[in-house]
Order: C-alpha cells, then sequence, then structure tokens
C-alpha cells in the first residue's frame, strides 16, 4: 500500500509542476487522478454474526467507491466476482454447513489487485460447532441504543455465543419471582442492580444476530440464606465428617451480599430442585441454554453422612441428568485448570470450556490444553479459554498491550481454540464486570483482523487434520526457526496435515522479552516486521499450489506464492510476518 501512496504522491508533484509550467491559464489545475481518491481502506459490515446455510447476507460499506472489485473466497479459491456498487449488496453463500468464506474488496493500481477491505462469513446450522464465545456483565438500567451498539460491535467480531455473567439473583435462585411472575429488578452477589426488561432486550437483539444466549450460574452454589428457600443442609459438601462445618467461597462482606456455600453435585435432590429453578428460568427468558461453572479443586470434602465426595466424578451424573432434563437446550461446564474435564467431555456438553490459571502460564500450556480437550473429546469438540492477560495490570486503569493480546490470539487460533475475552468491554480479570483497561484503537482495527481469519480459515484452524512437526528450514537466514514449542529469538513453526494439503503457521517470538502468555504487566515486545525471506521445507509430495495469508497483512486476504520443487526440496518466498502467518501446501 505504501509504495503506490508513495507513486501518487510524486504524480501530484509533477501535476504541480507541469500545471505551473503550463502556457495555458484555462488548464484545470485541480484535476486528480482517479487513483488518488480511490486507494483507500473500506470497512465491511455484515448484517449478522453467523448464517445458516441457504440464508441471505447483507452487506454494507461505510461509503460508496468506484472501481472496486468483490471476491467472494472459500480459502484460496474465488467462488464468484462482481463489481462493487452502492453501499449495500447482498449474497447468497453455496449451501454447504460448517463453512467459513472471505469476502474481499480490491483495487487495480498498476496491474496489482491491492486488498482494500475484508470481512468474512461463518455458515453454520449450530454455533458450538465453531465457538466464538463473548460475555455480557451488566443488566442495570440501560437504555436501547447501548444495547444495539454492544451487540452489534460483538456481531463485527463475529461473536456467535453470548455468557450472561452474574446476571442472575441468588446462586440458588436465579430468577427472582413476584409472585408468578418475574421481578423487575433485583441485587446480584455484588450488589449491583440487575433489571429484568435487560437480560430479555440482550436476549431478543441478540438473537436477532444469530447470537447465542447463555444462562450463567454455578452448578452447586447457595447463599447463607439457602434455608429460607427451600434447600436443605443435608445437600451441602463439608470440610470435616461430621457436617460442621460446610464448604465455602469466601467473599468480602464489604463487596458481596453473601458468601457461596457449595452443594454437592451427586445429590439428587439438589439436582432436582436447580433444574426445576432453572427451568423457571426458561419459562421466562429465552436463553439457549446454561454454561455452568464450579470453584475447582475444593480438597477433601464430606457429603451431610461423612462419605468422602469425589466432586469430579459428580460431574458426569449431574451433566447426564441436566440434558436428559433439558435436551433442546445447550450445557457447557468450566473446567477450572482443566478440573474434571475428562468426567465433563465425556458428557453431552456442546464445546470444550476450559479457565487458564497458575501452573498453566506458558504458551504451549495453552495449546497444551486445546490439544487435551481434543484427546478428550474424540476430536468432536472444540475449546473455548478463558484466559485473562494482563492481569495485574488490570488492577487500575490503564490500557491493554497490543503484542499480548495477539501473540495469545495468535497461538489459541492456530492450535483450533477460541479466546473469550470480548464484551461490553475485554477481560483482564475472572471478575467479568472489571473494565479498568481499554482497547486501543491499533488494537481494535487489529482484533478485527484476527476474528476475520478465524473464521474464514476455520476450516484449517478448527475442523479436522493432525498436528505434524514439517520439516522447514530457512532458505537465506534472515529468520530463525523453531518447532513448537516456543522460545526465545525464534519463530514458531506449528504444522498441521490434512490429505490433501499441508498447513504450516508461523508464530513470531523473535523479539519476544516473555514467553508467559498472562504478561501480567503487559511488558511484551511488539515483534518487528521480517520481510521477502526463503523457505525450504522437505516434502514428499508432488506439489500442486502453495499460499499464504495472516492477518497482519492484506486484510487476511490469501495470496499465491511462486515456489520450486527440486525432489523432496520446495521453496518459496514469505511476503511479510509480523505476529502471525499461514503457509498452505497443497498437493495432487
Amino acid at each position: 500500500m505504501k509504495k503506490y501512496l508513495i507513486k501518487i504522491l510524486c504524480c501530484l508533484l509533477v501535476l504541480i509542476f507541469l500545471s505551473n509550467c503550463s502556457k495555458n491559464n484555462n488548464e484545470d489545475i485541480n484535476y486528480i487522478p482517479e487513483e488518488i481518491v480511490e486507494i483507500v481502506e473500506i470497512n465491511i459490515k455484515t448484517d449478522k454474526a453467523v448464517y445458516a446455510p441457504g440464508e441471505k447476507i447483507v452487506f454494507s460499506s461505510d461509503n460508496a467507491y468506484s472501481n472496486i472489485t468483490i471476491k467472494y473466497k472459500y480459502l484460496n479459491k474465488v467462488l464468484s466476482q462482481e463489481s462493487l456498487s452502492g453501499t449495500s449488496w447482498e449474497w447468497y453463500p453455496p449451501s454447504d454447513d460448517f463453512k467459513g468464506y472471505m469476502i474481499e474488496l480490491y483495487r487495480s493500481v498498476d496491474e496489482d489487485e491491492i486488498a482494500v477491505g475484508s470481512v468474512a462469513v461463518d455458515v453454520s446450522s449450530d454455533w458450538t460447532k465453531f465457538p466464538r464465545y463473548g460475555f455480557l456483565s451488566k443488566f442495570g438500567d440501560i437504555s436501547d441504543n447501548q444495547m444495539n451498539q454492544v451487540i452489534d460491535n460483538l456481531k463485527d467480531y463475529h461473536i456467535n455465543g453470548l455468557q450472561y455473567y452474574d446476571w442472575h439473583n441468588k446462586h440458588h435462585l436465579p430468577l427472582k419471582m413476584d409472585g408468578d411472575s418475574p421481578a423487575s429488578n433485583w441485587l446480584d452477589i455484588a450488589k449491583r442492580d440487575t433489571y429484568f426488561r435487560t437480560v430479555e432486550n440482550y436476549i431478543q437483539k441478540s438473537k436477532e444476530m444469530n447470537i447465542a444466549s447463555m444462562s450463567y450460574n454455578l452448578l452447586y452454589g447457595a447463599w447463607e440464606d439457602f434455608a429460607t428457600d427451600e434447600v436443605s443442609i443435608e445437600w451441602m459438601l463439608f470440610n470435616d465428617s461430621n457436617h460442621q462445618n460446610i464448604n465455602k467461597h469466601d467473599l468480602d462482606d464489604n463487596w458481596a451480599l453473601s458468601d457461596i456455600l457449595v452443594l454437592n453435585p451427586a445429590n439428587t435432590l439438589w439436582q432436582d430442585y436447580i433444574f426445576q429453578k432453572t427451568r423457571n428460568i426458561y419459562n421466562n427468558l429465552d436463553f439457549d441454554g446454561w454454561h455452568l461453572d464450579q470453584l475447582g479443586n475444593r480438597g477433601k470434602v464430606y457429603n451431610y453422612n461423612g462419605d468422602v465426595v469425589n466432586i469430579e466424578d459428580s460431574f458426569g451424573p449431574f451433566l447426564s441428568n441436566l440434558k436428559n432434563t433439558f435436551p433442546n437446550k445447550k450445557m457447557v461446564l468450566n473446567a477450572v485448570n482443566q478440573y474434571g474435564q475428562s468426567q465433563i467431555l465425556n458428557e453431552s456438553v456442546d464445546f470444550a470450556y476450559t479457565e487458564v490459571w497458575d501452573g498453566n502460564e506458558g504458551f504451549d500450556d495453552l495449546a497444551s490444553i486445546i490439544q487435551n480437550n481434543n484427546t478428550l473429546s474424540n476430536n468432536s469438540l472444540n475449546t473455548v479459554l478463558a484466559a485473562y492477560l494482563n492481569y495485574d495490570l488490570a488492577n487500575n486503569s490503564g490500557v491493554f498491550n497490543t503484542p499480548s493480546v495477539l501473540l495469545a490470539d495468535a497461538v489459541i487460533f492456530a492450535f483450533g481454540g477460541s479466546h473469550l475475552e470480548l464484551g461490553e468491554h475485554m477481560l483482564g480479570k475472572e471478575y467479568f464486570p472489571n473494565n479498568n483497561l481499554n482497547i486501543s484503537s491499533e488494537l481494535k482495527k487489529n482484533l478485527r483482523s484476527y476474528y476475520n481469519f478465524l473464521v474464514a480459515y476455520q476450516n484449517l484452524l478448527r475442523d479436522g487434520g493432525t498436528f505434524n512437526n514439517p520439516e522447514l528450514v530457512s532458505g537465506d537466514g534472515k529468520i530463525s526457526l523453531r518447532n513448537w514449542p516456543p522460545v526465545f529469538s525464534k519463530v514458531s513453526v506449528i504444522g498441521k496435515e490434512f490429505s490433501d494439503k499441508q498447513i504450516i503457521h508461523l508464530i513470531n517470538f523473535s523479539d519476544s522479552n516473555i514467553l508467559t502468555w498472562r504478561d501480567t504487566h503487559g511488558d511484551q515486545n511488539t515483534p518487528q516486521i521480517r520481510k521477502d525471506f526463503m523457505l525450504n521445507l522437505t516434502s514428499n509430495k508432488i506439489v500442486t499450489k502453495v499460499w499464504y495469508a495472516s492477518p497482519d497483512l492484506n486484510k487476511g486476504s490469501s495470496r499465491e506464492l511462486e515456489f520450486t520443487q527440486n525432489g523432496n526440496n520446495l521453496v518459496f518466498k514469505i511476503p511479510s510476518l509480523q505476529y502471525w502467518g499461514m503457509i498452505v501446501v497443497e498437493y495432487n
């Protein structure tokens, strides 16, 4: 792009010089070549976050432009193209289910095509196949306009499911009732106002954008006034075998209305009770399912009769009974630092969800969790990671560190996961309403590109393939490569093989000063851009095509690369790498 702007500036100088030298005073010195006004970045939006097969897609751009070509692409294949006319247009994608597409806008300059805009499209009949999970955490007296802005923004990141964090009244009595009708408002555990109307309207507005809504609640939580709501102490978990000390999650009295008391998930009377309260939610609010939470390993605990309870073993029966009770509702259970994940993924949860904590601080840990979830689910479920970046920085007001976020997302996305990070704000803490850190304009722009990339190439990133270690070396010494896991001063190489192609991810840790994803204080360095470097890949297959795409380059659009193959040696040049790039080598 820059070289064309330089050309344009030179043309302007020449025009000014010629016009000053002209003997014809009537010559139009205000003439500007067409290229000058047409090379712009075009912001494109879709009308929904995800689409059912056969559903019409409506695009809109921020202005009208001439001489722009629209290309509709599946991976690197152009399905069709047309000229852009006006600020709104429609497209019916192929009828295939669970496919991602990239819609690219180009301007031809000097016989080259310059990408000036792009947007991705997900065509999937079930959002949990490729979950891109966001959250909502504020349910006060919010105007329709404010809610519309929040949902429209999340739609632009293609967020297709939302966790309604702490929307409820009490954990054991989630929907407050006024007689036979829901109460108009209540206080959550942090003493914040919650309005039924706000929750209801958020659900409706989300559905209009094809975004699912999940009701958040612990699977085993109660407040200290549990007895007044017909919850029995005999359903509780205890720290002793004589049922004298109820196991509880302590909260600051200045902040919270109650500590959280822990019930026994294996107790069928508790299950019957909380399922009935959940049915009351579904009867009054059009939630798509239940996002279940837990509190991790509670140590040695006992039931009321003094028997030791293995909480992990209770997850499976609880989830099985829940699915039988609500067969048409989605469900997902947070495996806190993988606690209980093997039992959870044996049940009918709709995707894997892990909140990542201490002991899993490295970038390699993020990848290992995703791969572990793949194995536990027999490669049938994709993963969402709740991983809170710049954690200590979020104790005070500030701005997220852009390299922290992009490197973490590059790793999570390259290994086939997605990142719970976007809601009314971006997450820096496990208490979702914390919004101390802002998103810079640079990070916001980059995140749009990363989420477009996640959607457009989801059939390579999240839809099969086997991870491997390709034999890739630098052909000219411009970069230093190392197969995963990452090390300082290296570009990490991640391979994944399909029957007809080899995928190679390059993640640039060459300039990283930190190899822990959380980057608690926001100190991660920005990687320098590496340009025009040669790579040699050992391949014993006949290569038909090599192409490259990066969320940091050309709006994420794919570009075919010239290559030579001599025996098992495949040689090609990568145009640019900053954070993350993806090479696709296609075979016969």
